[in-house]
């Protein structure tokens, strides 16, 4: 949907026909709500962009002769380089970038044994990536400097919002960043410190609300008179209160009875919250309410 906004032609494959046929289904619904929510994006009409989109049934005439390759299959290393050792050979062009939405795994253990390697590279987006434009790119060691470029303007080309690594990580950024949140979260909650529901308060109407607008570099560059100023002011305070945030929870793991009966217990404080009868009704919520801030976003900066 989002290739098809500036008017390229988008082709989709699945192994399972049905998939394809039904994501069809779905993409005309949306772009014809998002088009009466005034929240579609680009100039063309939802027709004209459904119109663009379609489903085949052929891997390799998928990909040939096309400029650029978005894999999505679930992430599992066995299954992406099974998937991407037969888009390898369907390649039939030495400029096609070839992106996996990987949000973890690193590209070279991806395109180790690809004989178009040098073309690979991640391109992770945020969930729901129609609403949040933002894109990792993370380029494996063989990752050609053209592939890095082009992959870049095209994200910019589409309207979304890249974020270039100089090389590969585990997590790349947003994870790492979200991973460092959600461990002190775990550690407030599973420590009776705070309720789930008053910790998503603190995000949701405090940090979030700045967060939505600006990073925390420029948060803390503007919460003192810059960012020098701000560790003179409050780096020692930081350093010593960071000091008691403990190692990462083994809860996540749910190795022992103990880390188990956590995670039940942090559940059943979420399933009373949104019960599960209703997360598909939340998701949607959330996904509108996502559209509302996108649009306010685009319409801000458009106007500075």
């Amino acid at each position: 949907m989002i290739f098809a906004s500036v008017g390229y032609k988008v082709t989709l494959f699945d192994i399972e026909k049905s998939q394809v046929a039904k994501a069809l289904e779905n993409i005309a619904t949306e772009l014809v709500q998002f088009e009466k929510d005034g929240v579609i994006r680009g100039t063309l009409s939802a027709e004209a962009q459904t119109k663009l989109i379609s489903g085949s049934s052929n891997l390799s005439d998928c990909i040939r002769d096309c400029v650029y390759v978005q894999e999505c299959v679930p992430e599992n290393l066995e299954l992406k380089i099974k998937v991407w050792g037969q888009i390898d050979g369907a390649v039939n062009n030495e400029n096609t970038i070839l992106a996996s939405s990987s949000s973890c795994i690193i590209p070279s253990k991806i395109s180790a044994e690809m004989k178009n390697r040098e073309q690979f590279i991640v391109a992770h987006p945020v969930n729901p990536p129609y609403h949040a434009p933002m894109v990792e790119l993370v380029p494996a060691s063989w990752t050609r400097q053209d592939i890095r470029d082009n992959a870049r303007a095209m994200m910019n080309k589409i309207g979304q919002v890249p974020v270039s690594l100089s090389r590969e990580m585990p997590g790349f950024v947003l994870n790492r960043m979200q991973y460092a949140l959600l461990n002190e979260c775990f550690r407030l909650v599973l420590d009776d410190v705070v309720s789930a529901d008053d910790l998503d308060v603190v995000m949701r109407d405090g940090l979030g609300l700045r967060f939505a607008f600006m990073g925390p570099m420029e948060t803390i560059h503007l919460n003192a008179m810059g960012l020098k100023k701000y560790c003179e002011t409050y780096g020692e305070t930081i350093y010593n209160v960071s000091k008691t945030m403990g190692d990462i929870p083994s809860a996540w793991l749910m190795r022992t009875e103990e880390d188990k009966a956590k995670i039940e217990k942090l559940d059943k404080q979420m399933t009373d919250l949104i019960p599960l009868e209703k997360h598909g009704e939340r998701c949607l919520l959330r996904d509108k309410r996502l559209a509302a801030l996108a649009k306010l976003k685009r319409n801000l900066k458009e106007s500075e």
